[in-house]
């Protein structure tokens, strides 16, 4: 009998990114300069190369998606980026007591961070997912992240592999807590990944929506 071959999802990944491009729509034009259709039509048709080769799982791996996955990601950061510029100048120039602007925008970049470098953590933590992937021949490289079910000797646990939704986790508690909580970062690329995204949540959180706050 054929043994059947599990291969590692995908989707759960596509559809974060989707998400946060649809948020992109919402981003309030007085911190946003540019068409409100751009970040959302950008991010799509770089997108829509890596669903079609992998719609749903990781069965295709050409090394080209990589690049532009990260591409991608790089142009996610780097939007939200200039949105916190934007909040930052709307708060020191513009009305700031249009409370509701500054807590949509706030919420609005700290959930594209959480998102963006999810994916980021996902697609770089030991060479990639079709690295880690065991369906796939590939040589995995050093980890860059320590989740605490590979220090541990329990059962169930034996041969685990981090999915997006650890990766996501991640993200999440890194960009609450301003640090590394249950998983460490390991190599230096990973360190500075993380510390950009707490840099961009603290700014978020301890600046602007405190702000808000305020004003509201």
């Amino acid at each position: 009998m054929k043994t059947r071959t599990r291969h590692t999802r995908r989707w759960p990944a596509s559809l974060a990114v989707v998400a946060v491009l649809i948020l992109q729509v919402l981003v309030p034009t007085q911190i946003n300069a540019l068409p409100r259709w751009l970040m959302p039509v950008l991010g799509g048709l770089m997108l829509l190369p890596l669903i079609y080769m992998n719609p749903f799982h990781l069965r295709r791996d050409e090394p080209w998606l990589r690049w532009v996955e990260l591409a991608l990601l790089g142009v996610l950061v780097a939007a939200n980026t200039y949105y916190l510029a934007g909040m930052i100048f709307f708060l020191n120039n513009g009305d700031a007591n249009e409370g509701s602007v500054l807590v949509k925008s706030a919420l609005l970049i700290w959930v594209t961070n959480v998102v963006a470098f999810a994916v980021w953590y996902w697609e770089i933590d030991r060479g990639g997912p079709f690295a880690r992937a065991p369906e796939h021949d590939r040589e995995v490289e050093r980890e860059d992240l320590l989740f605490p079910q590979m220090t541990v000797d329990l059962a169930g646990w034996k041969g685990w592999l981090p999915g997006f939704t650890d990766y996501l986790y991640v993200s999440l508690t890194n960009a609450t807590a301003f640090s590394p909580t249950d998983t460490l970062p390991l190599s230096a690329r990973l360190k500075m990944l993380m510390g950009v995204q707490s840099a961009i949540a603290l700014l978020t959180i301890a600046i602007i929506a405190a702000r808000a706050v305020n004003v509201l």
